[in-house]
């Protein structure tokens, strides 16, 4: 019997041992599929790698998942991605009915308070990543956007810099 102290050998070894395997799964599949398997460019590819890490974690904690399971339902995850990543960029009425849109929250230096509300993201949360970003002046910043993977880039400059208009592509203002 197992407690919190001491395991016995033979678990001792089937967890080594799931390690190992499902780190190399995890790097072959890595291999073939490419790097965007880890990728946290939407919110796909970031439940994605929670997924992953979850079964990761099921099969070196746990003494009734076995490694061929773990193997198989990484897979299925590698592929659904890359599925949905090949049809995003096949598909535009895919990507309008599958994905979200980066949303503009400040533009040259005024807060766009409607799409903070839409974002559900604070005034004091803003303020925040502009204090990260080592603003100084709210005139220095030329753009802030919520990005689809939930992270909030800010385009900011300390000199009189036009924003290259081609890095709001695609973002709802």
């Amino acid at each position: 019997m197992e407690n919190w102290l001491y395991a016995n050998e033979l678990i001792i070894y089937k967890s080594a041992l799931s390690v190992v395997a499902i780190y190399l799964i995890i790097l072959l599949y890595t291999r073939v599929f490419g790097l965007r398997t880890f990728a946290k460019m939407t919110s796909v590819d970031f439940a994605a790698t929670i997924a992953m890490g979850s079964i990761f974690a099921d099969v070196i904690g746990s003494t009734d998942y076995s490694i061929l399971k773990g193997g198989i339902a990484l897979l299925i995850i590698i592929i659904l991605q890359t599925l949905y990543s090949f049809f995003i960029r096949k598909s535009d009425t895919f990507k309008k009915a599958f994905t979200n849109t980066p949303l503009l929250l400040m533009k040259d230096g005024e807060i766009i308070s409607h799409n903070l509300s839409k974002a559900n993201v604070s005034k004091g949360d803003l303020y925040g990543k502009l204090r990260e970003a080592n603003v100084i002046e709210m005139s220095e910043v030329r753009a802030v956007v919520f990005e689809v993977t939930g992270d909030i880039s800010v385009l900011h400059t300390s000199g009189n810099e036009a924003l290259a208009t081609e890095l709001l592509e695609g973002v709802k203002e």
